[in-house]
């Protein structure tokens, strides 16, 4: 019974010490999600009137720009996919690599070539364990990310778009991300950034609504030239931030429920532990009173 109750003792304590980390944890992610959640908030309008200026050059201008052009045949696809860097944040990452298996089994149904682009160490690590080609790859920001970083990636995939795919180029590129509805829900989302879709972010006119009528200085070709790389990083931009506030509230409930979960062990190990105590007394107190017991009769 002894070896049984510091057993018990010992994995309670265990078990406490378990539960300040993901108690602590859990605190961080809840301070810092709010700040991810802000961050993402004002990024939104910038973005959504760039995506309708950008689409407002393309649609009324009719330019044949590089970064609007469709491919005649599309034979190799950039996907952009936004991980984790550090586990302990639930399905989060998961659910992106899940998303990611199933849009390449379609690609490569449609005789389509998937071409990697990852952010976050566990993306890195599932791509890398199966020994799957990875195109480029970024890690250690994605709970905190900068708009510097926006730019390393958005002009690394232009860079690709631009590029013949016989020397190495893409067809397309498509982002997958994780968007943050609320504290509880956080989805992934499959994105194309380009060739760019000129219905997007264009408001429907209903029959109230005039048409505006748009002058382009000094022509429509380099507005485009220098807002649609523009358009480009606010995307990615917006991704990470979506991406970086998604992680934390899944990490401060994966946590939450780590902390409960922990309560409720080192509850049922105090239990256990006291019976197993109270078992111990009571053998005691019986081994007492049959050494009485015998003393007595030999008397």
């Amino acid at each position: 019974m002894a070896a049984s109750l510091r057993e018990l003792r010992q994995r309670r304590k265990s078990v406490a010490a378990t539960m300040k980390i993901t108690r602590a944890m859990e605190l961080i992610a809840s301070s810092r999600v709010v700040k991810a959640q802000q961050a993402a908030a004002r990024a939104l309008p910038f973005t959504r009137e760039l995506n309708r200026a950008v689409s407002a050059v393309a649609e009324y201008s009719r330019l044949d720009h590089p970064l609007t052009r469709h491919g005649a045949q599309v034979k190799r696809v950039a996907i952009l996919f936004i991980t984790s860097d550090r586990g302990m944040n639930g399905a989060y990452s998961s659910n992106v690599i899940k998303t990611v298996a199933r849009m390449v089994q379609r690609l490569r149904e449609e005789g389509k070539e998937p071409v990697r682009y990852i952010v976050g160490r566990k993306g890195i690590s599932y791509v890398s364990f199966r020994g799957l080609p990875i195109e480029e790859s970024w890690e250690g920001f994605s709970d905190s990310p900068t708009y510097d970083r926006a730019i390393e990636i958005a002009d690394r995939l232009v860079d690709d778009f631009l590029k013949p795919t016989d020397e190495g180029g893409v067809d397309e590129i498509w982002a997958v991300y994780t968007r943050m509805e609320s504290m509880i829900s956080q989805s992934p989302r499959v994105r194309r950034v380009l060739p760019l879709e000129v219905v997007e972010g264009v408001r429907d006119v209903s029959q109230t609504d005039l048409v505006p009528l748009y002058g382009f200085e000094p022509d429509p070709e380099t507005v485009l030239d220098n807002l649609l790389p523009l358009y480009v990083r606010s995307r990615i931009w917006f991704y990470l931030l979506q991406s970086a506030a998604s992680q934390l509230a899944s990490q401060q409930r994966a946590m939450k429920s780590a902390t409960d979960n922990a309560q409720q062990l080192i509850e049922r190990l105090t239990r256990e532990a006291n019976q197993a105590r109270q078992a111990e007394i009571t053998q005691e107190i019986s081994e007492i009173v049959g050494g009485a017991g015998a003393l007595a009769e030999q008397d």
